[in-house]
């Protein structure tokens, strides 16, 4: 079974909604059968490489909030972060273009080292005081994941690898109906949406698991098995 999951690394509720999917999938018995994988999102796709600045005054601006309420913000998601184990820096962050950051995500897939990217990514936009909108030290954290250093930077110096990935991505996204981050689609029959309790996601991983379409064959011959090969009958020809 496949769980894709469209996230940003911008999207604190992604980094929340991660930490209780996996709460789910580390207690689900068949979790050994079910491969996952992200998908790419950007909540701000027009924002340029180089245009960074702090949280709260973007936050003030986007919602029409004042900064205190802003901070405010920012504290209550910090409570639901270390309600799963997870630091979280409530002043002080910065945030801009994550472009950069999802072409390394599906160049980490091919490398099998995806999900070691990602929550490090996660790690240190949401709980590290130095910026990660920066490509050295996207670089560092691609080789803290087990890719090489040269193949990271190669990436990232040329902004067209990787780049009809992440278009594909978001395409995906706005025709399987998600407007927002994190949403999740379990083997695109369900779709949950949202940072949802990890009990939430523990039933919907049963749902999907037990409606399983069953393999319908429509043809059925001479094959080779565990047990050894079918025994050709008299009169039948051998290739």
């Amino acid at each position: 079974m496949r769980v894709e999951i469209w996230s940003d690394i911008a999207c604190p509720w992604c980094y929340v909604g991660k930490a209780r999917f996996e709460k789910a999938l580390a207690a689900f018995p068949h979790r050994d059968g079910v491969e996952v994988v992200h998908r790419s999102f950007e909540l701000d796709p027009s924002r340029a490489k180089g245009d960074s600045g702090l949280v709260i005054p973007m936050l003030a601006k986007k919602y029409g909030m004042s900064e205190e309420q802003a901070q405010e913000a920012e504290r209550n998601l910090g409570v639901n972060a270390s309600s799963e184990g997870l630091d979280y820096l409530t002043e002080g962050r910065d945030h801009g273009s994550t472009f950069d950051m999802h072409r390394l995500l599906h160049f980490a897939r091919e490398q099998g080292r995806q999900d070691a990217l990602i929550g490090l990514l996660y790690r240190a936009n949401f709980a590290e005081e130095r910026s990660v909108f920066d490509d050295e030290r996207l670089v560092e954290l691609a080789v803290e994941a087990g890719l090489d250093a040269d193949d990271a930077r190669a990436v990232l110096a040329d902004s067209s690898r990787y780049a009809d990935d992440v278009r594909t991505d978001e395409r995906e996204a706005a025709e399987l109906g998600a407007n927002g981050v994190p949403f999740f689609v379990l083997d695109r029959k369900y779709g949950v949406s949202g940072a949802q309790p990890a009990d939430v996601f523990a039933q919907a991983l049963d749902q999907a698991w037990d409606s399983r379409s069953p393999l319908t064959t429509l043809a059925d011959g001479d094959a080779c098995g565990p047990d050894g090969c079918a025994v050709p009958q008299t009169g039948s020809h051998e290739a």
